[in-house]
């Protein structure tokens, strides 16, 4: 790696200067750009939402752009204070400028993708020039964590785009050729990214950095980095992004404070109290598959980070270590999540803006031998991919039947093919243009298969969310008609349906909210049979288990729409529907 003082910030300003440092012609940059941010924002509108992170957010959104009201969060009508707001604000936003609908919904995560791998090469482009900048955005596209991530509406590429402008605004702020103003703005700017991160998934947002930067410091001995952090201005900056709604929402909800700080973050991370246990390699796995591409690299990365230390040992003046900062913010992290008593996949999404930066250093670096040695690599595991994807076709469950994987694999088995031949393309390509083009051609071969198994979980995806339903639904709802979720708790077809639903006897994760305000729910099913048959039309959503259930009670309803994970009725009939008849046991002899 190179030491602060020799890092490269003098690329030419000419189009051919540029072309040369780049190692690509200007207008295949440009032509590759276009290619990313097409299918980047152009496939958000491709899927329906899954449940249900993707449900959830997107209702909790509309909600808000319905009512008004942002500030208090809610979720099905009742006071949801798990997460912050800032990424329901960011989507109910997009609902006002463009209406309510599935890409706006994901909107606020594909921007949170773009913007963090754009800053990611902003600051590698400043430490190591403008090659190693195309290469860290040609790695974090073609990382399947980040690209999937910035395609499925949950906070955690929210979070991971703010934590990434963490990271890129310090490095940018910390490089010896900044002067005096140019630190302190760029510092400000991380101390509000900062502030961006705690109002998306709260205290997360300063305790990854600040653990960190220990770390760093106690690695480095770069004490004198605490110096140029400009924490007092900072500090203050943070508080002005963040205490108002913290304010606000305490002032009108004296309950949010123990429930989201001591509930949501003490309890979720030293205990399993949300039930997201995991062993502590859980998160092994979803690294090797979220940076399949690039795990070659991996030795080459950690020589990146360790010949920038070893120089900052001979040197007199301690010199900023970009690579070791960023080594140490995956590792990191990475183990901060793995020692947690919660855990999910999304969880170390922020790492992989760091990965990138080495990887890209590691790649700018690397010879011809060396990257057909990678090649050959990846060619292998996409074969091994290909052969085995018929297995996708033998799998089946309750919500998701067998014709449905068979479908699914035939996008997977297409995804392999389209990843051999783009890995083939560029084994062409190294020979005949040489390794940049080769890697280039790599990556978008990379990001364009994993952006066709993602559009082919729509197969599966589209029967769970229920958008079929919603019409029949539709059809006979009024305004003033309620829609009980019995025994469940739908997170996506309320939100296609454009009505909350109100919870009977299983409150799931809103049971906070049922106790605040108990009069919104109904907590029995005697109870609930009970409304069901005074004389209001309503709408029911359940299991078949439930339907069942209540059939055999003879509770009167008309049945309106049915798939795999839900049925939908009435307890009025349409014209020409009889209810429908309890199913009888057959006579048996004695």
């Amino acid at each position: 790696m190179r030491s602060s003082m020799t890092s490269r910030d003098t690329s030419p300003n000419t189009a051919q200067g540029v072309s040369q440092s780049a190692g690509l012609p200007v207008v295949a940059i440009a032509l590759v750009s276009l290619f990313i941010l097409l299918v980047w924002f152009g496939t958000l509108e491709a899927r329906h939402l899954l449940r249900s992170d993707e449900g959830r957010y997107a209702e909790i959104a509309r909600e808000m752009f319905a009512t008004g009201d942002w500030v208090t969060i809610r979720y099905n009508g009742l006071k949801y204070f798990e997460k912050p707001p800032f990424h329901m604000w960011v989507t109910a936003l997009s609902y006002t400028l463009f209406g309510v609908g599935d890409w706006q919904a994901r909107l606020c995560v594909a921007l949170s993708g773009m913007i963090g791998l754009l800053a990611s090469m902003l600051a590698a482009k400043r430490w190591y020039g403008i090659r190693a900048s195309l290469l860290t955005g040609l790695v974090l596209v073609a990382a399947p964590m980040w690209s999937v991530a910035s395609h499925f509406n949950s906070l955690d590429m929210t979070l991971s785009g703010a934590m990434a402008c963490v990271l890129a605004f310090m490095l940018l702020a910390q490089h010896p050729s900044a002067t005096p103003a140019s630190r302190r703005n760029w510092m400000w700017a991380c101390w509000v990214a900062m502030g961006v991160a705690i109002l998306t998934k709260g205290l997360v947002g300063i305790a990854l950095p600040g653990l960190v930067l220990v770390i760093y410091t106690l690695v480095s001995r770069d004490f004198g980095l605490w110096r140029r952090l400009h924490l007092v201005t900072g500090i203050v900056l943070m508080l002005i992004v963040t205490v108002p709604w913290f304010w606000l929402v305490s002032e009108r909800n004296p309950e949010f404070l123990n429930f989201f700080f001591i509930h949501e973050h003490w309890q979720r991370y030293t205990s399993t109290v949300h039930s997201r246990k995991g062993p502590l390699w859980y998160f092994v796995p979803l690294l090797v598959a979220g940076f399949i591409p690039w795990l070659g690299l991996m030795p080459r990365m950690w020589q990146v980070m360790r010949g920038g230390a070893a120089a900052a040992r001979a040197a007199t003046v301690k010199p900023f270590q970009p690579a070791l900062l960023a080594g140490i913010w995956a590792i990191a992290i990475f183990v901060f999540f793995s020692l947690s008593g919660s855990k999910l996949p999304g969880y170390i999404v922020p790492i992989f803006p760091a990965l990138a930066i080495l990887a890209a250093v590691a790649l700018e670096k690397i010879d011809e031998r060396a990257w057909k040695r990678q090649l050959n690599g990846m060619l292998v595991v996409a074969a091994i991919g290909l052969l085995a994807s018929p297995v996708v076709a033998t799998l089946n469950s309750d919500n998701t039947p067998n014709d449905l994987y068979r479908l699914f694999a035939v996008w997977v088995g297409t995804a392999f093919v389209l990843m051999l031949g783009g890995i083939f393309l560029a084994r062409k390509l190294l020979a005949s243009k040489g390794v940049m083009v080769s890697i280039t051609a790599y990556s978008l071969a990379m990001f364009t298969s994993f952006t066709v198994a993602l559009l082919g979980h729509e197969v599966m995806g589209r029967p769970t969310s229920g958008v079929d339903m919603a019409p029949a639904i539709k059809a006979v709802l009024t305004d003033d008609m309620p829609i009980y979720g019995v025994r469940m708790l739908d997170h996506t077809l309320p939100y296609y349906l454009r009505r909350t639903t109100i919870m009977v006897e299983w409150p799931d994760e809103l049971e906070f909210g049922t106790k605040q305000e108990p009069q919104k729910w109904i907590p029995t099913l005697d109870a609930f049979i009970a409304k069901w048959q005074d004389g209001q039309h309503a709408v029911g959503i359940m299991s078949a288990a439930t339907y069942k259930l209540l059939e055999e009670r003879k509770v009167p309803m008309y049945k309106i729409g049915q798939d795999k994970r839900r049925v939908a009725v009435t307890n009025f009939p349409l014209p020409g529907q009889a209810p429908a008849a309890p199913q009888q046991e057959p006579n048996r002899a004695p």
